[in-house]
């Protein structure tokens, strides 16, 4: 003993990490140190050993060791080190009976000590000297992975390990295993399945019992609808069985196959805690009748167990009810879980009845048969027939089943001699008795059903449930009687009713299922107001914080009652305690017989054997969970059990932490024998040991054995005396507010005229404050496991959930101050007075007692305000602790750092919610002074109250002599109260400015709000100070949208002088009569809506887009419903000044979509409108001028379903003026239209060219003189009238002109587009609005400068929006407009290079419609395929077509030429660069005419950008008109390509000195011959053949020359000499090629490239060589073949 000093001497070597050991718990006992170098961080204490866990890892052992081979003695005084585990880092010890267990940092777990039965888990060794590794490997996974381990528990034969997943691994023997097997030992670690899938927290060993506790499913899990079948038996959880006057729906499935399953969503009130039982009497003189119960085998055992059970009948008093063993009757099975537990081995789980008995011989049922049955072999049959059947073990499903099943090792016992004399039992919670006699007699007799069901009265049952005014309430106290010994056991414990009861409650109880409806709706009404007051679920944000919603489970040997489920029965499978379901339990220990159950409210529970007084209390039954006995404001914060005893380490009222002891006396007498050992003394309530104050600082106590130890700390700086203070006081203040919401709450809520005597508004505020107050609990209690478990291990602060998550805990708190702020503006504490005192009693001391309130006689009114602000003292302790633990750093360190942040942070945080709290009061204040009428439309529960000009202080300039104007501003409005008026300015939308005094004298302040201004006038500088900073403070606090909460100071963010004059906010206008009750929602600037916002009208009107100056202004999307239609008008486009304006899309409700310009609210300029349902299918379209929403001007309408196009003059959405029809029958007619018809003159063709000139009447009827041509020539000249295409009535003159008559013939060549509109006169609309987005107000006016600004204010513009949403532009898109923000400048005459710049960069603006020029080119594109596709495309229009390219041309050149001034005129030509000296072509075949490039031409600028895009409609033109002459020529081309390619040759004159000798065919060189085909001139002809897919006529004249080229050079290389062509010899070679090229409509190419040739080349080589193609077109068509 020389190692061990007594704690008394100090000893300066630790100061940390000091383990003390004591036995008992007299006087004279005193604690010894174990010397150690190292801090020791864990100490686990065996039957006669203990392992301790020292700072670097390594493990110690002390006590007796029998297993070390080499010890001398087995008994080692002084700790020694386990030298095989030095390599590991142990991070975890435990001790068993006679075996140890450690795990490592890397999860793996070494075990040594006794392993008779596997406890160690190494097969074949009866005991392991030294720690061996122990294999844990999930099978399950392919391949086998080892699982990591967190932390292992030893009992008496048996390991459990706590995996990282959370799940329990099993080995050794007997039931506490919780495997599915028979064969003990289990030498390998098998997972106990009952608990896989859960969350399990911890774990414990007893001598033969298992506890663990588990995260609650509901906490982890989303409610699922409930299913309607087993999920692994698949038979129906729910069945109906009809009884004489109701229907019994059962619930109650048990599952031959498996555990028990946590079916969360059938939980009900019946597994409630026992108080939720309305006390009944149930006494010998009151008999309930009994019914016999058997257990059906297991399938696992093969052998029918040799003991039944017995069970007695009723005294004669009451009618008997035998139940036969063959009753037919169907099951009626009451239980709200889906339950199962399979008995393994021949153990018997045997089910109690209202009383039963059992002798068992430890756990296994042998001896005697004792069975009072009326036919013995009858059951034993019916028991043979079962044996397939598992046991349904219902004892561990309904809470609390059997409170005093007596179990007896002696049949001769006095309890169970006599079998008639039932032992009374009391009504266990909601009738779980009741589910239990059900169910038990269900396993009884199989699935038949006993007529004792009817016997016991169901009203009886649930008359103990059901609320009734002469009841005790729920939380009071059950009896128990026990009649035979005669004493009444004490209470149940103080156990709360706990608020996750109350929540389940809400669901139906399953007892209640079996009752008539009527009694269902009675019984179940008062439940329905239960406020759930625990926060369901787990926030995100602290799911790192410890899980206060916890279930304890139990398994294994029960015959001391250490399972706490109200019975001695084992259990084979973990079954979870209900009792302590919502107890918040933390942790559990295990004594050798004993179970403890410390929670989060620094409660113990205790059960099992309770011989010594180890459990703390005196209650009975022992088998169920009671609280140890403390005196009140001792906080327990750990447990420990031995075999006898428990150890607790509590908070009392001193700084240091205190122990109590509960248990035997232990003498260190030698001689002591067994027997005087039973009768020492011990403890009836636990006691405080005296010697545990020169300890210092306990963290973390443990017990086995008969042995104790403590681990504690020195006082180091201060720094350990803080962490305890501040653990303590979390611990203290969880309490606290525990005892506000069990104490003071619950009673409150279950008060039925609570809700009506507070009224709906103040009851949800009450509502949503006892919401926020639960969250507050629910975090304090999380942070108090936190700071608890914390002291028992690291002692880092970084580890902190205070200081790490502070933002939690400051918005936690803010919110929970703003809830009771509500409630007390809204006087809802005055209301509350009254429930209190019929609660309470009048004094209602239970709230003076919590509210800490040092003011005798206060009214309760204001104790309550002062018990609910409670909390915002607590955040001043925080800082105030925090700041003690800060100064035990250094002062630069980054602890210290953090420490002080935090600190700060908390002290901020509490001055600002005691602002808060006196801004509230103040209102609270107000509005009792203020007049009645007002303060019902004025009050809100987050308005604040911040000034007021009851004092004339502030009153309105200018205002009558005898009007009164009160002003109050509040937090989130300006009020203006008159006599009996008021009107409320909200405060997003104010906006205040001093006037300065200098020419008035007046302290005025103008306040702008979106309808009004007006002038306050204030009575001194200071006054006017503080209404300016005040209103400018609330304004900034509601446009930052933290309301009343003001900016809380951990933000940090800084508080502006000024609120922002733009800013954004709702308002509902309440005057302007265009936004009369409309909401705008949007940028505000100085009271006018401005920037970006939204309008909603109440008619459903809506507007969404820009705002300038509190108009509409930009671009905008406006809706208006139309109620007869159902659907709306929709406009998306360009505002100004509150109108449409600019360009726009219209859809109407009646199809229409109108796509255009706009002006003042009306359609005005160019624009399409599209007719009909689907524009798809559109009737009719039109595009062209409209003027103040008429057509007015050039347009086009395109009549789908008569199937004409219009194109020609309207006025007032008439045809009026020249025009032309064309209908799809190829009908044409030009001429003057009036009143929409055609009237005047006209000329109308039809298909085959019998024309009529003359005067119309009507649409196509002829009335008046005319001339009717014949296609042969024939004509008749006279007046005419009637319908085209029917009879012609006629008189006049028929003429037959003569071969010879020539010249009359060409006096009557018909001309048409004479009466058609004149190109200039088209689309004008069009290019006036491309001028003026250049800002010119008519064509060629303007500025350039001007014009280049807004072309780049445009381009902007449109970049801008690109960036918002760059899914609107290509990528090359985005290019194009980047590369055009850049302007060609250029000073002096117009260069060559300067040219194709601009040249280039037209070519890019008219790629895109965003720039001006581009939109003008795109708008031109579709214009003109309207006009010319589809009916559009006739013949007889191609002269008009082209010529309106043409002016297109002309038009376009008349802006680029305004937006580069220097440019030459049509025709002109630039200037000459720098000369350099000129190249003469050697060829010399270069013609001297003035080159194409030199020229300024619109056609060579703007063709190229224009004719690809309208080249399809054009050609399709052309194609039309040359039909019959392409037609000849084509079967000419066809017919001559037959011939090979010498024959056509010599067939076409061409010299023979031309003809090709060799050709190259895909590369090699051949011979002609005469058969070759095809082969001659191919490059030539292939070149030719490219003209049919260029589209200006230069690329084509490009093409032709190039073809020339190739034809030179192949005869050169023939020749080997200089030649020169002349026409004759180069014809018939052309001629050739043109033959061979094979294209279709060359034609059309012609006459294409002939009408939109550049004048300038006409007479050039270009010229020539077109002259000459156009000569092989004829020439091919005339030639004769011979």
């Amino acid at each position: 003993m020389e190692m061990q000093i007594s704690s008394g001497e100090e000893d300066g070597s630790g100061e940390r990490g000091l383990l003390h050991t004591w036995r008992g718990y007299s006087y004279s006992t005193t604690p010894e140190r174990v010397l150690l170098s190292r801090p020791v961080l864990q100490a686990a204490l065996g039957a006669r050993h203990g392992v301790l866990l020292v700072e670097g890892g390594q493990v110690y052992s002390f006590g007796e060791l029998p297993w070390k081979q080499n010890q001398t003695s087995s008994v080692v005084t002084e700790p020694v080190l386990e030298a095989v585990l030095s390599e590991q880092h142990v991070v975890f010890v435990a001790a068993g009976s006679a075996h140890s267990g450690v795990v490592t940092e890397d999860g793996g777990v070494h075990m040594w000590g006794e392993n008779a039965h596997g406890q160690c888990g190494l097969l074949g060794l009866s005991v392991i000297p030294n720690p061996t590794p122990v294999g844990v490997l999930d099978s399950e996974s392919t391949p086998p992975q080892t699982v990591k381990i967190l932390e292992v528990a030893c009992g008496d034969q048996h390991t459990l390990a706590l995996s990282a997943k959370h799940e329990v691994w099993a080995w050794g023997s007997g039931c506490q295993l919780g495997l599915n097997t028979s064969t003990f030992p289990v030498w390998k670690p098998q997972k106990v399945e009952p608990l896989a899938g859960r969350h399990v927290l911890q774990v414990a060993c007893g001598a033969a019992h298992s506890l663990a506790v588990v995260r609650s499913s509901e906490a982890l899990v989303p409610r699922k609808p409930p299913q309607d079948k087993c999920g692994q038996c698949h038979q129906l959880l729910y069945t109906m069985t009809d009884k004489e006057d109701h229907v019994i729906i059962s619930d109650g499935h048990h599952c031959p196959l498996g555990v028990e399953l946590d079916c969360s969503e059938t939980k009900s009130a019946l597994e409630g805690s026992p108080e939720q039982v309305k006390q009944g009497k149930s006494s010998p003189s009151e008999p309930v009748p009994s019914v016999s119960t058997q257990i059906p085998r297991s399938p696992t055992s093969s052998t029918i167990p040799e003991s039944t059970l017995l069970s007695d009948s009723t005294p004669a008093s009451e009618p008997q009810i035998q139940v036969p063993a063959s009753s037919q009757e169907p099951t009626i099975e009451v239980s709200t879980e889906h339950e199962t537990s399979p008995v393994a081995n021949g153990e018997v789980c045997v089910e109690a009845s209202e009383s039963c008995t059992l002798e068992p011989d430890s756990c296994r049922a042998t001896g005697g048969k004792y069975s009072p049955f009326p036919d013995e072999q009858a059951v034993k049959a019916y028991l043979k027939r079962l044996s397939d059947h598992a046991l349904a073990e219902h004892v561990a499903k309904a809470p609390s089943t059997l409170h005093s099943a007596q179990l007896s090792s002696d049949p001769a016992d006095p309890f169970t001699s006599d079998p008639l004399i039932p032992v009374a039992q009391s009504v266990t919670p909601m009738g779980s008795a009741l589910n239990n006699l059900v169910v038990s007699c269900a396993s009884a007799v199989g699935e038949r059903v006993v007529s004792t069901y009817e016997a016991l009265s169901l009203r009886k049952v649930i008359g103990y449930w059901a609320p009734g005014e002469g009841r005790e309430r729920v939380e009071e106290r059950l009896r128990l009687e026990e009649p035979m010994q005669g004493k009444k056991s004490s209470s149940l414990g103080d156990i709360r009713e706990e608020e996750a009861e109350l929540s389940r409650r809400l669901s139906l109880p399953g007892l209640l299922s079996q009752v008539s409806p009527r009694l269902l709706r009675r019984t179940s009404r008062p439940r329905a107001r239960a406020i759930p007051l625990t926060p369901g679920g787990i926030p995100e944000a602290d799911a790192h914080l410890p899980s206060l919603q916890t279930e304890v489970w139990s398994w294994g040997r029960g015959q001391e009652g250490q399972l706490g489920h109200g019975d001695i029965l084992l259990r084979l499978q973990p079954v979870c305690v209900k009792s302590l379901n919502g107890k918040e339990v933390l942790r559990v220990a295990a004594g050798a017989h004993h179970s403890l159950a410390l929670t989060a409210q620094s409660q113990v529970f205790s059960w099992g054997c309770n011989t010594s007084g180890q459990l703390g209390h005196m209650e009975l039954p022992t088998s169920f969970p009671h609280l140890a006995k403390l005196s009140d404001g001792i906080r327990v914060w750990d447990i420990g059990a031995g075999q006898q005893h428990t150890l607790l380490l509590a908070d009392g009222d001193c700084m240091q932490p205190i122990l109590y002891y509960s248990g035997q006396q232990v003498k260190e007498v030698a001689e002591q024998t067994e027997e005087e050992e039973q009768t020492g003394e011990y403890t009836q309530q636990p006691v405080l040991l005296p010697f545990c104050m020169n300890l210092g600082y306990v963290s973390s106590v443990c017990a086995g054995g008969r042995t104790c130890a403590a681990l504690t700390d020195r006082n180091v700086m201060g720094f350990i005396a803080s962490l305890h203070e501040l653990a303590a006081a979390e611990r203290k203040y969880y309490c606290k507010l525990s005892n506000i919401k069990s104490l003071l709450l619950q009673p409150l809520l279950k008060l039925d005229s609570l809700s009506s005597g507070l009224g709906q508004s103040t009851a949800g505020l009450l509502q949503n404050m006892i919401g926020r107050l639960s969250r507050l609990s629910q975090l304090t209690g999380q942070n108090s496991a936190s700071l608890t478990s914390f002291l028992r291990r690291s002692r880092d602060i970084r580890g902190l959930v205070i200081l790490d998550d502070a933002h939690l805990f400051l918005d936690t708190y803010s919110e929970y101050c703003s809830a009771v702020g509500d409630l007390l503006v809204m006087g809802g504490f005055q209301a509350l007075v009254k429930p209190c005192h019929d609660v309470f009693g009048k004094g209602a001391e239970v709230v003076q007692r919590l509210s800490e309130c040092s003011e005798e006689g206060l009214p309760l009114a204001d104790v309550l305000p002062h018990l609910f602000y409670l909390p915002i003292k607590h955040l001043h302790e925080y800082g105030r602790l925090l700041l003690k633990l800060a100064t035990c750093y250094e002062v630069s360190s980054v602890d210290y750092q953090k420490l002080q942040d935090a600190c700060s942070k908390y002290e901020s945080m509490a001055l600002h919610l005691k602002k808060r709290r006196k801004e509230a009061e103040c209102t609270l204040h107000f509005w009792k002074s203020f007049p009645g009428k007002m303060t019902d439309s004025l009050r809100k529960p987050s308005r604040r109250l911040i000034c007021e000009s009851s004092n004339k202080a502030m009153t309105l300039q200018n205002a009558g002599r005898f009007s009164v104007n009160w002003f109050m501003l509040f937090n989130d409005a300006l009020v203006h109260a008159q006599f009996s008026t008021h009107h409320i300015f909200p405060l997003a939308t104010l906006w205040v400015e001093p006037i300065s005094e200098e020419n008035t004298g007046l302290y005025c302040l103008k306040v702008t709000s979106p309808e009004e201004t007006f002038t306050l006038l204030a009575s001194s500088p200071a006054e006017k100070a503080k209404w300016f900073r005040s209103i400018n403070q609330a304004v900034e606090q509601a446009l930052s949208g933290l309301g009343h909460d003001g900016i809380p100071p951990s933000t940090g963010v800084a508080q502006r002088a000024d609120p922002p004059i733009s800013r954004t906010a709702s308002y509902t206008f309440y005057k302007d009569s265009r936004l009369k009750e409309a909401t705008y929602e949007g940028r505000w600037v100085s009271g006018k809506p401005h920037g970006r916002g939204v309008v909603k009208w109440l008619d459903g009107r809506m507007y969404t887009g820009a705002f300038k100056n509190g108009l509409e202004d930009g671009f905008g999307d406006y809706v208006v419903p139309n109620k007869n239609l159902n659907s709306c008008d929709h406009y998306q486009g360009q505002w100004k000044d509150g109108k449409m304006h600019g360009f726009g899309t219209f859809r109407y409700t009646s199809g229409e979509v109108y796509e255009g310009s706009f002006q003042d609210n009306m359609r005005h300029g160019h624009g399409m409108l599209r007719s009909g349902k689907l524009n798809s299918t559109s009737p009719s379209v039109f595009i062209g001028q409209w003027q103040y929403d008429k057509k007015s001007g050039y347009g086009v309408f395109d009549d789908i379903t008569r199937g004409e196009k219009y194109m020609g003059m309207w006025l007032d959405d008439q045809r009026q003026g020249n025009g032309v029809v064309v209908t799809q029958f190829g009908l044409y007619y030009e001429g003057a239209f009036s009143n929409n018809k055609m009237m005047g003159t006209g000329v109308l063709l039809s298909e085959d060219d019998t024309t009529f000139e003359g005067e119309f009447s009507e649409d196509w009827t002829l009335n008046g003189k005319g001339m009717l041509t014949m296609p042969n020539g024939d004509y008749i000249e006279g007046s005419f009238s009637g319908v085209w295409g029917t009879g012609l009535k006629m008189s006049g003159s028929y003429y037959k002109p003569s071969l010879y008559d020539s010249d009359k013939e060409k006096a009557h060549a018909l001309k048409l587009g004479r009466l058609a509109v004149h190109s200039e006169e088209k689309w004008k609309a069009v290019f006036v609005e491309c001028w003026n987005r250049l800002g010119c107000d008519c064509p060629g006016q303007g500025q350039t400068t001007t014009a280049w600004d807004n072309i780049a204010v445009a381009l902007t513009a449109n970049l801008r929006q690109q960036r918002d949403s760059p899914e609107l532009l290509s990528r090359s898109h985005h290019k194009t407009l980047e590369s055009l923000e850049c302007i060609p400048h250029h000073v002096g005459p117009v260069t060559l290079e300067v040219y194709h710049t601009i040249r280039r960069y037209l070519v890019k603006a008219c790629d895109t419609p965003l720039h001006p020029l581009g939109r003008l080119v795109e708008t031109l594109v579709s214009v003109y395929r309207m006009t010319y596709v589809g009916v559009g495309a006739n013949r007889r229009l191609l002269l008009q077509a082209v010529n309106e390219i043409k002016s297109y041309l002309s038009r376009i050149f008349k802006l680029v030429r305004f937006l580069f001034p220097d440019l030459p005129e049509e025709g002109g030509s630039l200037a000459d660069p720098p000369k350099e000296t000129g190249i003469s072509d050697p060829a010399g075949k270069q013609l001297e005419s003035p080159k194409p490039g030199c020229v300024v031409s619109s056609s060579a600028l703007l063709l190229p950008v224009l004719l690809p895009r309208l080249y399809p409609p054009l050609f399709t033109l052309y194609a039309l008109e040359k039909e019959k002459e392409d037609d000849v020529y084509w079967e000419c081309v066809l017919r001559l390509n037959k011939q090979p390619d010498l024959a056509l040759l010599a067939f076409l004159g061409v010299q023979q000195k031309f003809w090709p000798v060799t050709v190259t065919v895909h590369g090699e060189k051949q011979q002609v011959l005469s058969s070759t085909k095809d082969a001659c001139f191919a490059s030539a002809v292939e070149t030719l053949q490219q003209i049919s897919t260029t589209f200006t006529p230069s690329d084509k004249l490009q093409v032709i020359q190039l073809t020339f080229e190739e034809i030179t050079q192949q005869v050169l290389t023939l020749l080997k000499q200089d030649f020169l062509w002349s026409m004759d010899d180069l014809f018939p070679v052309f001629l050739f090629v043109v033959l061979r090229a094979r294209i279709r409509n060359l034609g059309s190419e012609v006459s294409l490239i002939e009408d939109l040739m550049d004048p300038c080349v006409q007479h050039g080589e270009h010229g020539i060589m077109f002259t000459t193609l156009k000569a092989c077109y004829y020439q091919i068509q005339h030639e004769k073949v011979t």
